[in-house]
């Protein structure tokens, strides 16, 4: 999913019939990924033109990238319109599947018992498929579960105060599972340990222990637009919706190529210096551009590493929001297999620990353990080698520092939005400051329509003032943090989880 490290900048050193007196602000963008793309194509409509795109790498897009592998191109970043056939529509999704009419596949999941494997560990132990029956019955067992936490978020406060992780969710729910069905400590078996990946580590790309329940279960994504996602596999790439956007405003040649001069490629953006007259803007080729605001659409790994610098130091509070948040990695590895003439990509998913774990590693090594499991989950046929690999990197990118963010346990939505808030003429967007769906394409570019808004209603209608929503707050003193107030909400809390699981009781007696 996601979004990457590029930059829109305005400068009337670079852009020399820009020049103060048009009455109009001038606007610099850092990042040319969908977040930046949607947020400058907003301020076009709304007349704010003057802008500039420095992008950091050698293409716009972000996270939403093609490569070309094995004689095809393969999406090693975004790959999914996720949410589809809802009440609402998914923004992106009349895009791809009407405007540009790019190739994609409806992906099924249902059949994901009957494509379960052991692990081989020896000849009258693993390999194969495991019993499709037992699968079904440990997916709708936590199905349930997940039911059940649906209902004890929706008890939890919408600040986020009583939040608690998807594990601490699973072990409570098993206290009301009868044995032998119940898991004190969480999905431990392999089945379940499998089921539970599928569930939410292969949606966060982290795994439950640190992952919001209150914010994530149910998914607004799902619960808006929909359940069903679909697989982008257009040779165009899934980037083609970013260079539509962008070529809904930039000039563009008979290919869609952007050959406006507002849009710079090969430009990282160093340092963003900011006060109440306007900002300037450095970047690694010794460049500045001086606007009157600038947009920061860098992603959330790059805001926590030392890419860019501000001056000043953006203030303690904005610091805090950006490193409270997670930013995950998840990994697509692509193998060929010259063998097969059908299908000879072999796709395989890893995310967290494991994907900085293969990052750091030869590609060499990482192709001989994907041989080593597939041979151990199929160990009576002849696997021969594949031939070539792809191994994706975006936590190692100083570009992108991971693949897209994730909501932990422990931050409060009052926290979340002061991600967004801007500091002075310095505004922000991304995926991550969606607070309904981070993580997520159309989280990014409806993130960057959202910021726009705001930089909007401040250049035309002084409204500067950016509405972060506080915490709950009596006589100056917050109150959940009151050793008396956290005792009684620990009670309310108890309560709480057995009304959001006591109907299961009844169910499974």
């Amino acid at each position: 999913m996601a979004i990457f490290l590029s930059i829109v900048l305005l400068s009337m050193a670079q852009l020399p019939s820009l020049v103060a007196g048009t009455g109009r602000p001038r606007v610099i963008i850092i990042g040319a990924g969908i977040s930046g793309i949607s947020a400058g194509k907003r301020l076009s409509e709304a007349g704010i033109t003057d802008i500039l795109i420095l992008e950091a790498t050698d293409h716009i897009g972000g996270r939403m990238h093609k490569q070309r592998f094995a004689g095809v191109n393969v999406e090693i970043g975004a790959n999914w319109v996720e949410g589809v056939n809802g009440e609402k529509m998914n923004p992106i999704w009349p895009i791809v599947n009407s405007t540009l009419k790019l190739r994609n596949f409806l992906s099924d999941f249902d059949s994901l018992a009957q494509n379960v494997y052991k692990e081989y560990v020896h000849s009258m132990n693993g390999g194969g498929l495991c019993d499709a029956a037992y699968v079904q019955k440990r997916i709708d067992l936590a199905d349930e579960a997940d039911k059940s936490g649906e209902n004890l978020s929706a008890t939890l406060h919408p600040s986020g105060r009583d939040d608690m992780s998807i594990l601490s969710m699973q072990r409570l729910n098993n206290q009301y599972v009868p044995l032998p069905l119940n898991l004190p400590n969480g999905p431990s078996s392999p089945v379940d340990m499998v089921v539970d990946y599928f569930t939410y580590d292969y949606e966060f790309a982290e795994p439950p222990r640190v992952t919001s329940l209150r914010n994530t279960v149910p998914l607004p994504t799902f619960t808006d637009f929909g359940d069903d996602n679909y697989f982008v596999a257009d040779q165009r790439g899934y980037e083609a919706v970013v260079y539509y956007l962008a070529g809904q405003y930039f000039e563009a040649d008979k290919s869609g190529n952007i050959v406006d001069a507002r849009l710079q490629l090969n430009k990282v953006v160093r340092e963003i210096s900011y006060s109440s007259t306007g900002v300037t803007v450095k970047t690694e080729d010794n460049s500045t551009y001086q606007a009157d605001y600038v947009m920061v659409s860098a992603s959330l790994g790059v805001l926590q590493s030392d890419l860019i610098q501000f001056k000043p130091q953006l203030p303690s509070w904005k610091i805090l929001a950006i490193y409270q948040f997670d930013m995950a990695v998840y990994t697509k590895i692509f193998e060929f297999e010259k063998q097969y003439t059908d299908a000879n990509v072999l796709l395989v998913t890893v995310t967290d620990e494991e994907s900085r774990r293969i990052e750091q590693q030869p590609d060499s090594q990482t192709k001989a353990e994907i041989m080593e499991v597939v041979r151990s989950m199929f160990p009576d046929e002849d696997v021969p080698d594949a031939t070539d690999i792809l191994v994706p990197r975006w936590w190692s990118d100083r570009f992108f520092q991971g693949s897209f963010s994730n909501w932990p346990i422990g931050v409060s939505r009052y926290e979340h939005d002061q991600l967004r808030a801007p500091v002075g003429r310095v505004y922000f967007t991304g995926e991550h400051t969606s607070e309904r769906y981070n993580g997520y394409v159309h989280g990014a570019y409806l993130a960057g329509i959202d910021s726009a808004e705001i930089l909007i209603n401040c250049v035309q209608k002084n409204m500067c003032k950016c509405n972060v929503r506080g915490q709950q707050v009596s006589g100056g003193k917050r109150k959940h943090f009151h050793d008396g107030m956290r005792n009684v909400r620990f009670h309310n809390l108890l309560i709480e989880v057995c009304r959001a699981f006591c109907g299961k009781l009844w169910c499974l007696h």
